[in-house]
């Protein structure tokens, strides 16, 4: 069976109540499908009209939830009626064999009055039905495609739109606009070994924040973005394994030679072998997140993107960095407090989850060398739908 690309669109209620993590860990564990792309959205009232109106003209007979989700499309995606401020959406792209009803099946169907948590929208969506048959309260949660015709002309629609109404959307109606703050998370490549909950877990950690999510995207990160983006942490491997080096050494060169190690020589061991060592340590967190070592790639394959992924958020609000960093715990998991990301899902000081910015500086240039707000479902979607 040949691979398809199918969406789901994360409401604005739902991110605006934090269900953003429960979500993706449905889609992603349920389904088995890859995420291959993530964007964040601010409709304009064109955008939010055309999808309305597609909605409407795919009604088939007998389905009623039809004209209710577009009239909820029209309410709900659309610029806040009394300040203008648009509201935020996030569209993930899913690749995979049957990837459309994978996805739809998950979902779920919009059923009336459902208590069961069996979909996506029976546990974090409503409908409401009074006895006389009238509509209370309807939020679907997120919306999909029952179709393949459908995730074309959907998909095709917003790539058409993203340059304008897509990328970082900090000025969107629930964002906090006093005292805002940038922060940088990536999920790092450990949590998508396998299809599981785990980034949405991460998510779902982070959401403790009270912060807002205003951009998203599914990195590759070459070996030299990895090599630029970790570059601080360099030097400071450098130093810190001169004292590693010169404890290991002469405790090897005592135990196998059977000689006492003078402090002098311990010294000169560490000053000449620990820069080397850390030079090993920063390698391997490069090949951790890219997939190649980059003493072997050539200049031109440095360039590549690499062969792991990473889902990268930017979060913002009052005192974003230390929020998150609070969250996320120290780089060591065992040394995290329980309820913290690296504590709940790390395994070691590389192998830890997630990484969060250290500073607002650090945010914007991690940011700028992730390039936090390029456009990268507008290539999936002309790869499968054309444009």
């Amino acid at each position: 069976m040949a691979k398809e690309l199918a969406f789901a669109m994360i409401t604005p209620y739902s991110l605006a109540k934090s269900r953003t993590g429960g979500i993706l860990g449905r889609f992603l564990s349920r389904t088995g499908l890859d995420l291959v792309a993530a964007r964040m959205f601010a409709p304009s009232a064109e955008l939010v009209e055309s999808y309305a109106r597609q909605i409407e003209e795919e009604a088939q007979p007998g389905r009623q939830a039809a004209p209710l989700l577009a009239d909820y499309v029209r309410r709900s995606f659309g610029p806040d009626p009394a300040t203008g401020r648009r509201r935020r959406v996030m569209l993930l792209l899913f690749e995979g064999e049957d990837a459309i009803a994978k996805i739809a099946a998950t979902a779920g169907p919009v059923r009336a009055n459902s208590v069961s948590g069996e979909t996506v929208r029976d546990t974090y969506g409503d409908f409401i039905v009074g006895a006389d048959g009238e509509v209370r309260y309807m939020e679907p949660a997120v919306m999909v495609a029952p179709t393949i015709e459908s995730a074309a002309r959907t998909l095709r629609l917003w790539a058409d739109h993203s340059p304008r109404d897509g990328g970082i959307v900090e000025h969107a109606a629930d964002v906090d606009a006093g005292g805002i703050e940038r922060t940088l998370v990536l999920i790092k490549p450990d949590n998508f070994r396998y299809p599981s909950a785990r980034p949405g877990s991460v998510v779902d950690i982070l959401s403790r924040s009270g912060l807002r999510i205003v951009a998203a995207k599914v990195h590759r990160m070459s070996v030299a973005e990895a090599e630029e983006f970790y570059a601080p942490v360099r030097p400071v491997l450098r130093e810190k394994m001169k004292g590693v080096v010169m404890q290991k050494l002469a405790h090897l060169i005592e135990t196998e030679l059977g000689m006492e190690v003078p402090e002098e020589l311990r010294v000169r061991l560490g000053e000449l072998v620990g820069p080397y060592y850390g030079d090993q340590q920063f390698f391997s967190i490069v090949h951790f997140m890219t997939g190649r070592w980059p003493q072997k790639c050539a200049p031109e394959a440095k360039m590549e993107p690499g062969l792991e992924r990473c889902l990268v958020l930017m979060y913002a609000g009052p005192d974003a960095v230390a929020k998150i960093r609070g969250l996320l715990g120290p780089t060591d998991p065992s040394k995290a407090a329980p309820g913290t990301v690296r504590r709940e899902l790390g395994q070691d000081v590389m192998v830890n989850a997630a990484h969060a910015s250290d500073s607002r500086e650090n945010a914007a240039r991690e940011s700028a060398i992730i390039r936090i707000d390029e456009d990268l479902v507008t290539p999936w979607v002309r790869r499968y739908y054309g444009g």
